[in-house]
């Protein structure tokens, strides 16, 4: 069984046992639970929300909250003189699916 859940402005194909990295919640370590479910799949013919599944959760557990590696933004104009240099660290939240109900 499978699910597509939204958080942080994006869709995420789960099933149980997936640990996926997803934008940074506002919980740090411990249980959370996703209700935003756009569709659940499996066996039998898949539901589909509009926009979301009615009595339908994906159940977790925020492993870590930490940040990605830093990429390095470079900006100039030619022929100007002006240069700048920005570097930035995404924050994200390490989450483990436990379960899907639908």
């Amino acid at each position: 069984m499978y699910a597509v859940i939204e958080t942080g402005g994006k869709q995420y194909q789960v099933k149980e046992g997936d640990e996926i990295f997803i934008e940074k919640l506002a919980q740090s370590e411990g249980e959370v639970v996703f209700d935003k479910v756009i569709m659940v799949g499996g066996d039998a013919s898949p539901k589909i929300g509009e926009p979301y599944v009615n009595s339908a959760s994906v159940k977790g557990t925020v492993i870590k909250n930490g940040k990605a590696k830093k990429i390095t933004v470079f900006t100039y104009k030619p022929k100007k003189g002006s240069k700048r240099k920005l570097g930035h660290r995404q924050p994200y939240s390490k989450v483990k699916i436990e379960a899907i109900n639908a």
